[in-house]
C-alpha cells in the first residue's frame, strides 16, 4: 500500500473519530445506565429522517386500511404510553416536549417500535396473540421508549457512517449531508431489520423497567412477558425477536434489576 493511500485512510479515520460527539444521552436513573455514546450524525438529522420514515409507515398502513382500526385498542395503548412518557423526565428533561405519537397497526406480527422523537407503533398481533395485560404491554412499550431516550438509532446510524468513512474514504462524508432520504432509509433498516447491540438492549431493558415502575406498572410483569415471548419462539420466532436477544438471557438480567425498581413501583401503589 503506498504512502499516499495510507495517509488518506488515516485522514478519514481521524475525521470519523474527531467528528464524533461523546455524549451520555440520559441521566443514569435508579438503574445506573451511564455509558458514554459516540455520535457522528447530528440529532436534528436523525429527527428529520425519523419523521419521514414514520410518515411512510403510517401512509402504508392507512393505504392498507390497517391503521388504528380498533379504537378501544388504540385508547389502551395511548393510556399506557402517556403514563410511561410522564415518567421520562427522570432520564431526560426534554422528553416530555417531544412530539409523541401513538398508533396501532392491525397485523398478526408480534412487534412494536418507537422511532426517534417518540414515534410509537404497536402491532395488534403482539397484544392479541400473547393476550397481554396492561403491565406486560407496558414492558414492551417502555423498552421501546427507552431506545428512543438513549438515541440508540442515532448511535447505530453513526456507527454505520463511521464504518463507511473508514472503508470508503472521505467521499462517504457526503452521506451525512445528503438530506433526509438516506437517513430515513437507514432508520427504517435499524427499526425493522438490524439488531441493536447487546449494550443497547441491556440499557433498554434497564431503563424500561424503571419507566414502567415509575408509571405504576408492576415491573415483575416483565418476567411474564418474556416467558410468553419464549413460548411464542418455540412455535416459530416472532418478528419482534428477530431484532432482540433470546428471552431466556434477558430474563436473568431483569431478575437482577428488579430490586432496584420494585421500591419505585411500591411508591406508586
Amino acid at each position: 500500500m503506498n504512502t499516499l493511500k495510507i495517509t488518506g485512510i488515516l485522514a478519514v479515520f481521524a475525521l470519523a473519530t474527531t467528528g464524533c460527539e461523546s455524549v451520555n444521552t440520559t441521566n443514569a436513573g435508579a438503574v445506573g445506565v451511564d455509558r458514554k455514546q459516540q455520535m457522528l450524525v447530528p440529532s436534528e438529522t436523525i429527527e428529520q429522517g425519523a419523521a419521514e420514515a414514520y410518515e411512510a409507515e403510517l401512509k402504508a398502513a392507512r393505504d392498507k386500511g390497517v391503521l388504528n382500526t380498533d379504537k378501544a385498542q388504540l385508547a389502551r395503548v395511548t393510556t399506557i404510553a402517556r403514563r410511561i412518557v410522564a415518567a421520562t423526565p427522570v432520564f431526560r428533561a426534554d422528553a416530555t416536549g417531544w412530539n409523541w405519537q401513538f398508533n396501532v397497526q392491525k397485523t398478526k406480527d408480534l412487534n412494536a417500535y418507537c422511532m426517534p422523537g417518540g414515534r410509537i407503533m404497536v402491532y395488534s398481533g403482539l397484544i392479541e396473540s400473547l393476550d397481554l395485560s396492561d403491565a406486560e404491554l407496558a414492558t414492551v412499550m417502555a423498552h421501546e421508549v427507552a431506545h428512543a431516550l438513549r438515541e440508540h438509532t442515532r448511535e447505530r446510524v453513526s456507527r454505520a457512517y463511521a464504518q463507511q468513512l473508514v472503508l470508503s474514504g472521505a467521499a462517504a462524508v457526503t452521506g451525512v449531508g445528503e438530506g433526509t432520504a438516506n437517513i430515513a432509509n437507514m432508520i427504517a433498516e435499524v427499526t425493522f431489520q438490524l439488531p441493536f447491540s447487546r449494550d443497547q438492549e441491556s440499557e433498554a431493558d434497564q431503563i424500561g423497567l424503571e419507566l414502567m415502575a415509575r408509571a405504576g406498572y408492576d415491573p415483575r410483569a416483565a418476567l411474564k412477558l418474556w416467558n410468553k415471548m419464549a413460548a411464542a419462539e418455540q412455535s416459530g420466532q416472532p418478528k419482534f425477536l428477530s431484532t432482540h436477544p433470546a428471552p431466556k438471557d434477558r430474563i436473568k438480567a431483569i431478575e437482577k434489576n428488579l430490586p432496584r425498581v420494585l421500591p419505585l413501583y411500591a411508591q406508586r401503589n
